[in-house]
This record gives C-alpha cells, structure tokens and sequence, in this order.
C-alpha cells in the first residue's frame, strides 16, 4: 500500500512518498525530480552502517557521485559545532547548488541537515528520508531546520522547505522498542489535536500497531503527514497561530530535555510527559473537560512511554519554559487542548497553575 500527498506552501509544493520500496525506488525518484551533480547524505553513525551502504549503491547507480557527511546519534549533534563541521566538508566537496543534501535519519539529523541545506550557498536541495517513526509523522515534514543552543533546543533555526519527502515505514523495523515508542508520542499527539477517531483507535489496536507490520503503519503515518500538511500549509512559517498548536506537550516536553541535559530523555518521551502535564494545565484552569488528561495517560502507557514528571524545582521549571520559542511578552505559552480534537495556542495561563503542576 502506498500513498502520495502534497504539502503547498506560499513559496512550493512538494510531494511526500509512503510506502514500502527499495532504495533503487528512492534513487530513481531523486534522478527523476533533480538530475543532480552530486548527491550529499547525511546520517549519524547508526544509520549510516545500518542503510548507508546500500543508500550510496543506489544513487551511484544513476551515475551520480555520492559523498557522506556522519556524526554521532543523539540531540547533542544538533548543535552549531557540528553544522560548522558539515558547512567545511561540503566546501572541501566542492558542492554547487545543483547537488542534493540527503537527510537520512531521525529528527536530529533531518533538523541538523535541513539547516545546513538551509544556510550552504544560500540553500541546496533537500530530500528527507526519515528512518525513525517521530521524523516520519512529524520532523521530516513542514521544513522547521534548527540546531540547539546550550540555553535551549532550536533556539538557532529557519524554514527550509525539502523538494520531497521519501517514507518507507520497512524501516521502522529496525529501531529500538524505546524509539518506536518515543515516535509514538507525536501519533498520539496528532490524535488530540485533530482526530478523535485516530485516538480511538491506538485506543484499541495497541498490539497491533506495535507490532509494526508496514501496512499497519503506513496508514498511520499517512493520517499524521495530512494532518501536517494541513497545518503547514494554513501557516507555514509559524505566523498566525495555527502551526504553535502542533506544540502541543512541547512547552513542558522541551524545559525537561533542556534540564535533563538533553542526553538522558528522549525527545517523544518528554513530549508524551509533557502532553500528560499541559492536559492537566488545562484541566484546571477550565481550558478543557475533565478527565483527557487520565485518558492520554492510559493510551501513552499502552505505547510504555513516560508520562510522570521529573523532579526539578520550581525556579528550573521556569527558567526553562521562559526560553520557550512560543512565549510572548515573557508570558509562558502552551498549546493547550480545549477537546480531543481542538488545540488553542494561549499564553493566559496563571502562573501558579503552571507551578501546580509541574510542582505536583
């Protein structure tokens, strides 16, 4: 089963590819779209030994050069050193900017090598080629490329669009049970802010979607990509308020990375603690009805992810929401559930019922 769906945006469409195929398909879609001079992939180590080889094979096999750029797994590649490192290497490749940066990988390395196309030559070619499920349903699409500072994540980033999107939820295979499950947060997610039905069934057909059968998952991932593109599509660079409700869980989710040192928590793990918390938040504050929050708490743990806070004091808790991309006028902001279905981006929210919560 395989899908085809488009994200339009003020500056480009593109298309997103899903379904199960052969790296051979992945080369012959790049030729078809680009007849590049140079393909450049990007991947961390794990990927790179896992998919690389085979990756490279099929794009030479189109007669085009192929160069690799690595670093490590993990959010702590997400950074300005390692991007200065990729910017000297494709300088000493020579790359001109009708070759194409391929992002093959997780978040990190779809947000580390999307900013590098973004700033290299005043922007290459991007193709997105996620292997972990949280860069499928959600990272890889909509063009947010970023790197992390030590005050923050993403706090250094920009909008760069990719050419194309390329899926094969085969791959998915591979990860650890921890990564699937992490990716499973943003499912989650997408469930609370448009599709109940969707919430429904993960409600359901735990055992069957974590069994990871692609044609289980594709459906899946194509619900989360149209909901994206939907999103993106109203609000492309984050400007009128609807893309911040795709933040959902993230005003909470990204204070823990930031206080856990960004090496310890995955980064749906601390969406799925975060979207638990802010269901919460919005709970008290008469924001949503009761009881949404038990119900995200019991669906997450079906998908064994987190869904407690960890303990910091309060002055930590504020000090890193206060760096929170979405505040206004050093106000806290979240994108808060009204009902399954409908998220609201507000900054209205008592302080001491923030502290109520994360403090609990």
């Amino acid at each position: 089963m395989s899908y085809h769906l488009d994200v339009t945006t003020d500056q480009a469409t593109y298309p997103i590819l899903i379904g199960a195929g052969q790296w051979s398909d992945l080369a012959d879609t790049v030729q078809a779209c680009f007849k590049p001079t140079k393909v450049v992939l990007a991947a961390d180590h794990t990927v790179a030994e896992l998919y690389g080889a085979a990756v490279r094979l099929a794009l030479e096999s189109i007669g085009c050069p192929v160069s690799l750029l690595v670093c490590p797994p993990g959010e702590s590649s997400k950074s300005t050193d390692v991007a200065t490192d990729w910017w000297q290497a494709l300088s000493a490749m020579a790359v001109d900017r009708h070759a194409v940066l391929v992002a093959l990988g997780g978040g990190v390395v779809g947000d580390l090598a999307g900013f590098v196309a973004a700033t290299y030559l005043r922007g290459l070619p991007l193709v997105q080629v996620p292997t972990t499920l949280l860069a499928q349903v959600d990272s890889s699409v909509g063009g947010k490329v970023a790197v992390n500072l030590p005050a923050g994540k993403n706090l250094v980033g920009c909008f760069w669009q990719p050419k194309l999107v390329w899926i094969d939820p085969a791959v998915l295979l591979t990860l650890s049970s921890r990564e699937f499950s992490a990716g499973m947060a943003e499912v989650i997610k997408y469930a609370v802010l448009r599709d109940d039905g969707l919430m429904e069934r993960l409600e359901t057909s735990s055992d069957e979607v974590l069994s990871r059968d692609p044609d289980t998952l594709g459906p899946l991932v194509h619900r989360c990509c149209q909901i994206k593109a939907d999103v993106v599509h109203q609000d492309p660079r984050e400007t009128n308020g609807v893309r911040a409700t795709l933040n959902f869980g993230h005003t909470v989710g990204h204070a823990i990375e930031k206080l856990t040192g960004y090496d310890t928590v995955l980064h749906g793990e601390a969406v799925s603690m975060g979207m638990v918390a802010e269901a919460r938040l919005a709970e008290r504050i008469g924001w949503t009805e009761a009881g949404l929050a038990d119900r995200l708490e019991r669906v997450a743990r079906l998908y064994d992810l987190p869904t407690e806070l960890p303990q910091f004091s309060w002055e930590q808790w504020q000090s890193a929401m206060l760096r929170d991309k979405k505040n206004i006028a050093d106000r806290i902001a979240f994108a808060l559930p009204r009902r399954l279905g409908c998220v609201e981006l507000t900054a209205d929210v008592p302080i001491e019922a923030i502290h109520s919560i994360v403090r609990c």
